[in-house]
């Protein structure tokens, strides 16, 4: 046997493991294949992710593209306990949940439960959020309170995006993808050093698709996609102690707007119930209801960073990350799905964020620590129309909202590791925060359709439900514990408290004339995590297991809501009101299971499990506790995966077969059940079959995704006439989003 052409064969096959975790590799094809050593960064250091004592799941970026893996929704179909979806009525607005933390909302005020980063810079705003995967290094995701090693405190854990270093070597590929629904992606990739000590790159990618779906109002697609996007980055490094990057990303997203698919006719009209449930009727981009932004639906993201490392000594490091993002969104809703001005949305959302971190690094034989301090300077902005085209004959109303959520944020955070020995370790962090938010809400009812804000002057002030100012600070000190037993060099056990922490805000849509403790926002929430874990491998290296049970007591969790209002006393709702509700207390608690299992030198599997027993113990609702009938959103309580990798020689190079599937339970949208839009627990399957030229420089791939052709609902809006908590319009509007029906997708990539 070539012993060379057996290690180039089975280091592919850890391309086609799903995740870092779970990616088999051997480290000596004469001694035996055995499971490769991830290393993460979790704890903001480089080590074996074997060896870090708290969940968390690894993707590589070469995995998930031999994958073809097309965002990041698509790690929660294996990352134990994650849920990952794009927030209805739009394309790359992301709603997460880990472990029954997470936000819905993403109007300004609102702050994720779930933080995202893109190279250890946060994320403040969803818009955006929701990442195509290119020019990626790994994707690292944290289950649990993060607080005490990253710049921003985090309740329910965090998604580290880490994006591909520049080559001391210069470096260029193209890869292009063509699937069904004409899909047409391509991604350029260049790397050039100029000099011994200064680099420069980018990537530049576009992502085009036709619709599933077809809007039959306007004969444009539904559920298409248009992207196009590109990052520039570079690096200078005068020495081997000190590194200086900038990296710069745009994204720009012209994706026709999305609409909801209705259970039920249409009460007043004609439209059915339509057979395809990718098929629509929606018109408001065409109609005076969203004249205001010009029917548009578009979404632009930018940002720039320049971090700093600097090795001091062998002990020391100085880190300094300075970032500045932001975000301008101009959105078409349509929750009527209709022809008509039923129940119409123009919504504009505009947010900047600055923000800088400084750390200090230090590691010796026994010690490990880092230092932070964090500041963040956010605005978030949200303007929207709300048209109810049809309560008022010929004349319309409008119920306009206008927002601006301020924060200012401080953090000293600091974390540090002791080696008793070889076997005992002890960490202990701590976190102070001081988050001020400050609040200028307007909102108003007008006869016509827009109100002044959008453009139409002749609009007639019918009442003013909210017009106020308002300031908050919250403060908080959050500790950290860490307790690890090294049974071996191949298994370790770690118990662990932690406790998460988010500020408490404002929301605009809270009408403070009618109820005036909404002018004096929602309270912080908190969340105090235990966890025990093993981390082991068996077999003389060819099984791994990762094993993390953990209890959350959960209190005054925030829950975001809408409901409409009857202002006149007529027995129609005519407007409508946000409602943020800090419930009292719940527990969460769960265990999760991940590995990966290296059968022969050729065959492989992947596995994962996660069960969550997450209840609501106390909300109070008009002075009664109605906490049996309320539910924590997006949390199934099973989650399930399986695959199976297996690599064969194939015309001189290596042919990478793949095929895995996973399960989710019942999920819960919101917290009051909803049959229309929850989702009943589905299967999905997805095959992959990759060929790799001999020289490694050709890439040849197909990829079938659902291959059950489930129809999977990822979402949905429920003023409606049944199961809903309130309705909206005439026309009995209950909408629901789904995820991509089967699909299959080529793809070439040719490496120079």
């Amino acid at each position: 046997m070539n012993i060379s052409h057996t290690r180039n064969r089975l280091a592919v096959a850890v391309a086609l493991a799903s995740t870092a975790a779970f990616a088999p590799m051997p480290t000596s094809a004469q001694e035996g294949a055995v499971l490769e050593e991830i290393t993460v960064t979790a704890r903001r250091r480089s080590e074996s992710l074997q060896e870090v004592p708290i969940a968390v799941t690894a993707f590589t970026g070469d995995d998930l593209k031999l994958r073809g893996a097309a965002d990041i929704t698509e790690l929660a179909q294996q990352a134990p306990s994650v849920t990952l979806e794009p927030t209805r009525a739009t394309n790359t607005t992301l709603t997460a949940f880990i472990r029954g933390i997470g936000q819905q909302d993403p109007l300004a005020g609102f702050e994720q439960g779930v933080a995202l980063y893109i190279d250890d810079v946060y994320l403040a705003r969803p818009q955006g959020s929701l990442l195509d995967i290119y020019d990626v290094e790994r994707i690292e995701v944290l289950r649990g309170p993060q607080g005490t090693l990253y710049g921003r405190n985090a309740v329910g854990g965090a998604i580290k995006y880490v994006t591909r270093r520049l080559s001391d070597e210069p470096e260029f590929s193209v890869r292009a993808s063509y699937g069904e629904q004409d899909q047409m992606d391509l991604v350029g990739t260049a790397s050039v050093p100029l000099s011994d000590t200064f680099r420069v790159g980018g990537t530049v990618a576009s992502f085009q698709r036709d619709g599933f779906g077809e809007n039959l109002t306007t004969g444009e697609d539904q559920y298409e996609k248009d992207i196009f996007a590109f990052r520039l980055s570079a690096e200078w490094e005068p020495s081997e102690d000190l590194l200086v990057r900038f990296a710069y990303d745009n994204t720009q997203d012209d994706t026709n707007p999305v609409a909801g698919h209705r259970p039920y006719p249409a009460v007043t009209t004609n439209e059915p119930v339509l057979g395809d449930v990718y098929d629509t009727f929606a018109g408001a981009e065409d109609q005076p209801s969203t004249a205001g932004i010009g029917g548009n639906n578009e979404v632009e993201v930018q940002g720039g960073s320049l971090s700093i490392d600097w090795d001091v000594n062998d002990r020391i490091t100085l880190r300094s990350i300075t970032a500045y993002r932001e975000d301008d969104t101009d959105s078409v809703i349509d929750f009527d799905s209709l022809p008509q001005m039923d129940f119409d949305a123009q919504v504009i959302y505009e947010n900047e964020q600055f923000s800088q971190e400084f750390q200090l690094l230090y590691s010796d034989e026994r010690w490990n620590a880092v230092v932070g301090v964090y500041y963040l300077d956010a605005e978030a902005g949200n303007d929207f129309d709300v048209v109810l085209g049809q309560l008022v004959p010929d004349v319309g109303l409008t119920a306009y909202t206008g927002g601006q959520i301020d924060t200012e944020a401080w953090s000293v955070f600091g974390d540090v590791t002791y080696d008793f020995n070889e076997q005992w370790s002890l960490s202990v962090g701590l976190r102070w925060t001081d988050d001020q938010r400050d609040a200028d809400v307007f909102r108003a009812s007008y006869l016509g359709i827009g109100s002044p804000a959008f453009g139409n002057d002749d609009a007639i002030l019918n009442a003013v439900t909210s017009d106020y100012e308002n300031d908050e600070t919250f403060d908080n000190l959050a500790p950290r514990i860490n307790v690890t037993y090294r049974i071996s060099e191949d298994a370790q056990v770690y118990a662990g408290y932690s406790q998460g922490w988010k500020a408490g805000s404002f929301d605009p849509r809270g009408a403070n004339f009618d109820t005036p403790e909404a002018a004096e926002g929602f309270d912080e929430e908190t969340l105090d995590s235990f966890e025990v874990g093993l981390k082991a491998d068996w077999l003389d290296g060819r099984l791994r297991t990762n094993v993390a049970l953990f209890y959350s007591e959960y209190d005054d969790m925030q829950i975001p809501g809408s409901v409409g209002v009857d202002t006149d006393g007529d027995g129609v709702n005519d407007d409508f009101v946000g409602t943020v509700t800090n419930a009292g207390e719940a527990e969460i608690s769960g265990l999760e299971v991940e590995g990966n299992w290296l059968i022969t030198n050729r065959l492989s599997a992947q596995f994962a499990y996660s069960y969550l027993d997450a209840e609501i113990k106390e909300w109070i609702f008009d002075g009664q506790d109605v906490s049996d009938q309320r539910e924590i959103q997006n949390t199934p309580e099973n989650m399930a995966f399986l695959g199976l990798t297996y690599v064969a020689d194939f015309y001189g190079g290596t042919l990478n077969m793949t095929a895995n599937w996973s399960f989710k339970d019942d999920i819960q949208q919101f917290e009051i059940a909803a049959p229309d839009i929850d989702q009943d627990s589905y299967n999905m399957y997805n095959a992959s079959v990759v060929w790799l030229s001999p020289e490694g420089h050709w890439s040849l791939g197909l990829h079938g995704k659902n291959l059950g052709d489930e129809e999977i609902r990822t979402a949905g809006y429920c003023f409606g006439f049944q199961d809903c908590p309130s309705s909206l319009g005439l026309e009995n509007n209950t909408t629901v989003f789904f995820a991509p029906p089967r699909t299959w997708t080529a793809t070439v990539e040719y490496t120079f």
